[in-house]
């Protein structure tokens, strides 16, 4: 089993280190609420989150459309050119609440009251990595983000036999469509490979009679939700894990999280989600064992994860690369500014890699040092200045030029045009409000300046020769005022130690 934290060994520093990986930023009034607690108060905080009131609602837009079939119907009898009008007023109409999607679910994560809830929410996403490319239906890609967040914490069968059910992941995986004439095989070789066992640990013939049991899982376009369909089914008898019966689909899930190999697996991705890529076969065998004592339930495993000596230790802490998604909102918070809108934040999280919602595949994001190459890390840099200083934006760029650099393929026409589409689309951002910083600064020493932007942002110290920068910087200047703090501010975070957490 893993090791308990003593409470003699709780401080700042780890309760901040909690606050950056159970949730999205450690902000220095919640690190000091928390450092106060006791360490098995402090996990109680974030991981009990249903005893914290939420009080967002849907978007407006998010409930199911009981007229969908009729319009569907209807659309059948219009001419071509009528068809491709109301085609293109659907796209436009599942783009805009998608746009809107993400900057609920971004607000969710920087200002609502469960951060434990939205960071397991964004793990789910990652792991049942389902993109709206396909899915192509706003309200679908709310629903499934809905499913993560109800049973985000709850017994793994629970979760994945609600996911695997949801419409989302129907149309993501072609479950759908199969049937015991043709049974399609993508979700059933998913669910074992990526979702609950890994590569090695099925044959092909589990993933053909694991299909055979899917069929007869679909949706019911009118209501828009998931339908047993007993006559698409295949009822025949299957041979499933050496085991012989008439199996359906909840059979087959139930059977794959009895593996042993299952527990393994998704502690496996937890512990790299929230704590550190490098796991030891000693841990991996007590992250396993602990979920196993917890009835392969998530919420008393992180508990255990959150109040034992490993989450802690100095190879965990200070060493993961954020996530752009959490880069985003942590810096959001930590400058103590609004969101930017809509547009902004796509554009943000694009450039960054992590456009929510639209995973680059079925593995989902690679994270980790992948998170920073040149060219993203750049980005963020670019980005942490318009978050710190604002930005004036530019003109939109016309279509006839947009059109010729895409036709022409020309390097430096594509150039141009990416950066006016960006500036377009990211447009007029206000700077953030330093003013409010600046008076818990003004009359401090360059040295103490220093080491409380260090607590404030980062909680850990910048490396000896960037410390000599920054402090050189705030030696020049004769008096801090909101002008050299912001600039202060924006190369702090243009180091590689306000990249990690």
């Amino acid at each position: 089993m893993l090791k308990p934290l003593k409470s003699s060994e709780w401080n700042a520093a780890k309760a901040a280190h909690l606050l950056n990986r159970a949730g999205f930023c450690a902000h220095p009034e919640e690190v000091e609420r928390l450092a106060a607690m006791s360490p098995g108060e402090a996990v109680a905080s974030l991981v009990d989150y249903e005893k914290t009131p939420d009080p967002v609602t849907r978007p407006e837009w998010a409930r199911p459309n009981p007229d969908a079939f009729k319009e569907q119907m209807a659309m059948r009898l219009l001419s071509e050119e009528e068809k491709r009008q109301q085609r293109r007023r659907l796209r436009r109409q599942n783009r805009n609440e998608m746009t809107d999607l993400r900057q609920w679910w971004l607000e969710r994560m920087a200002y609502g009251p469960r951060p434990l809830q939205e960071k397991l929410v964004l793990f789910w996403h990652g792991h049942f990595a389902t993109s709206q490319e396909k899915v192509r239906n706003a309200f679908y890609m709310y629903r499934q983000n809905e499913v993560f967040r109800q049973h985000a914490k709850g017994p793994w069968l629970e979760m994945l036999t609600a996911v695997s059910k949801d419409p989302a992941m129907l149309l993501w995986l072609d479950g759908a469509r199969s049937n015991r004439k043709h049974p399609n095989e993508n979700f059933a070789r998913e669910v074992m490979e990526l979702f609950a066992l890994g590569e090695g640990h099925y044959s092909e013939d589990d993933i053909r009679e694991a299909a055979r049991a899917f069929t007869g899982w679909s949706i019911d376009r009118g209501k828009q939700d998931y339908v047993w369909r007993q006559r698409a089914h295949d009822a025949g008898s299957k041979t499933f894990f050496g085991q012989r019966g008439k199996f359906k689909g909840e059979d087959i899930l139930a059977m794959i999280v009895d593996q042993p190999q299952a527990d393994r697996h998704l502690t496996a991705r937890l512990w790299r989600f929230f704590a550190s890529e490098q796991i030891s076969p000693q841990l991996d065998n007590a992250l396993a064992m602990s979920f196993r004592y917890h009835d392969k339930t998530v919420g008393p495993f992180l508990r255990e994860v959150f109040l034992s000596r490993e989450f802690y230790a100095p190879e965990v802490m200070n060493r993961q690369v954020k996530s752009p998604t959490q880069w985003l909102v942590s810096t959001i918070r930590l400058l103590n500014r609004e969101l930017p809108p809509p547009a902004v934040n796509e554009g943000i999280l694009r450039q960054l890699g992590q456009e929510l919602f639209r995973p680059p595949n079925v593995k989902g994001w690679d994270g980790g040092v992948a998170w920073i190459d040149t060219n993203r890390l750049l980005a963020r840099y670019n980005f942490a200045k318009d978050l710190v200083e604002g930005r004036r934006g530019g003109s939109r760029p016309s279509r006839q030029f947009t059109m010729d650099a895409l036709t022409r393929g020309e390097p430096k026409a594509r150039e141009a045009m990416m950066e006016r589409l960006m500036n377009s689309q990211l447009g007029r951002m206000a700077p953030a409000d330093i003013a409010k910083l600046l008076p818990a600064y003004r009359d401090l020493p360059p040295a103490e300046i220093l080491a409380k932007l260090e607590e404030h942002f980062i909680f850990t110290r910048l490396k000896p020769a960037r410390r000599e920068t920054l402090l050189s910087f705030l030696n020049q200047q004769k008096r801090l005022d909101e002008t050299s703090l912001r600039h202060a501010i924006r190369l702090l975070m243009c180091t590689p130690e306000y990249q990690l957490t």
